[in-house]
């Protein structure tokens, strides 16, 4: 029988400053924005990029200190799972969302678009526990902490196939 496979890998631009956040039990995560972009032929026979807009959320020991790294228009390269999210709103409507959970963050870049050390600067892997509750109940949205599942934690430079 064949296992599902859900793995994410992106690199992409942040569109705005993250957002460090705390479950009910603590634990800090951070939020954030990334822009990928894509070339797609008009109908005039131009190329025009398109960018799609990735909401992520990173969970680990690493989130509060990350978060002073993760400025608007700094290049990220996130590695994780989606997760989609279920509640209702205040009007009682069922609203469902998707985002990546991210397992591994590396630093590409500055805002300005010049690469940080010729390369990867600074790669976090997310240190998940063997339980982590979710964050607790807010009017709206919050992300579902992960769950202890077995999967890659992190990943090397040389998986990356650019």
């Amino acid at each position: 029988m064949a296992s599902d496979v859900n793995v994410v890998v992106l690199v992409g631009r942040r569109t705005r400053d993250c957002n460090l956040r705390y479950t009910g039990n603590g634990s800090a995560f951070v939020s954030f924005t990334i822009a990928v972009n894509r070339s797609k032929r008009s109908a005039d026979g131009k190329w025009d990029d398109e960018a799609s807009f990735i909401d992520c959320v990173y969970f680990g020991n690493n989130s509060q200190s990350i978060s002073q790294y993760l400025q608007k228009g700094r290049q990220v390269a996130v590695q994780g799972e989606l997760r989609q999210s279920k509640w209702s709103s205040q009007d009682g409507q069922q609203r469902s969302r998707l985002d990546v959970v991210v397992n591994s963050l590396s630093l590409l870049s500055s805002g300005q678009g010049q690469t940080a050390g010729g390369g990867f600067s600074q790669q976090y892997s997310s240190q998940r526990p063997a339980q982590q509750s979710a964050p607790a109940p807010q009017p709206g949205y919050e992300p579902e902490a992960p769950s202890a599942m077995p999967g890659p934690e992190s990943f090397e430079d040389d998986s990356i196939p650019f």
